[in-house]
């Protein structure tokens, strides 16, 4: 799906040049959550057209992401989740009063396409699914994302971690996890739900019932130190625009 055709090109032009007016290009280190990737895959072209400058953007979950600014790598953006930027502004990484929240999300489940959809309902009936599918995907906890680990507390509050666990497959690194239902090798995935939206192949059944939700914002900061503030300025400005808030919500997300 190509939820760019949902931009016009010219009006997204106004909308950064008037938040911004910048004179000279700048270029731009985003270190970005992976949870945010299909937003910044496709907000991230339009606003260097738009905007002149360029974006250099460094994708990892969160506990890689907080490492690589504890262990001195500088960046100017900081978009990850809220948990990690209070870490960060505690620990005076942050430029203050710069915590923008962009967008929030919420872990949803998928099948491949034109699968029946299971009922997800209740915790019982998303219980019931779990254990009538061949088998099943999600984020692997082992790199640290926050959805994965979620989901693996779930499972295990669902009491069903010994039943599951030979019927789990998970990718060998960060990424879109739904590739392993559209694929074949699983029937399930549970994954936030903008990560669902962009994956050919599969259906997104509805997000995961509010008793085992885990719903999280990812805000935006300049970083201490930013060699580009008002490029930065520009660019968080433009997270929080129309045409923006339109493409979280194609990708199904709230925006913050």
């Amino acid at each position: 799906m190509r939820v760019r055709s949902l931009i016009t090109a010219g009006f997204v032009c106004l909308i950064v040049l008037a938040q911004a007016a910048i004179a000279a290009a700048a270029e731009i280190r985003v270190l970005c959550a992976i949870a945010m990737q299909p937003l910044i895959v496709e907000l991230g072209p339009m606003f260097e057209r738009a905007s002149g400058h360029k974006l250099t953007n460094t994708i990892a979950t969160l506990g890689p992401s907080l490492k690589r600014v504890q262990d001195g790598e500088t960046f100017d953006v900081i978009w990850i989740a809220r948990a990690g930027i209070d870490t960060l502004a505690k620990d005076g990484k942050l430029v203050a009063n710069t915590t923008t929240t962009i967008a929030v999300t919420q872990i949803g489940v998928a099948v491949r396409k034109g699968a029946p959809k299971p009922d997800i309902s209740t915790p019982e009936a998303f219980k019931r699914a779990l254990l009538a599918a061949r088998a099943i995907t999600h984020g692997n906890p082992k790199f640290g994302g926050l959805s994965g680990i979620h989901v693996a507390k779930v499972i295990e509050q669902l009491g069903i971690t010994a039943e599951m666990k030979s019927r789990t497959v998970l990718l060998d690194k960060p990424g879109l996890a739904g590739v392993l239902v559209a694929n074949g090798p699983a029937d399930i995935v549970i994954q936030p739900i903008q990560e669902l939206v962009p994956v050919a192949g599969i259906d997104v059944v509805g997000p995961l019932p509010d008793a085992l939700q885990d719903t999280v914002a990812f805000p935006a900061a300049i970083m201490t130190g930013a060699k580009e503030t008002d490029a930065s300025n520009a660019l968080i400005s433009f997270l929080r625009s129309p045409e923006a808030v339109t493409m979280i919500k194609a990708l199904g997300m709230q925006p913050g």
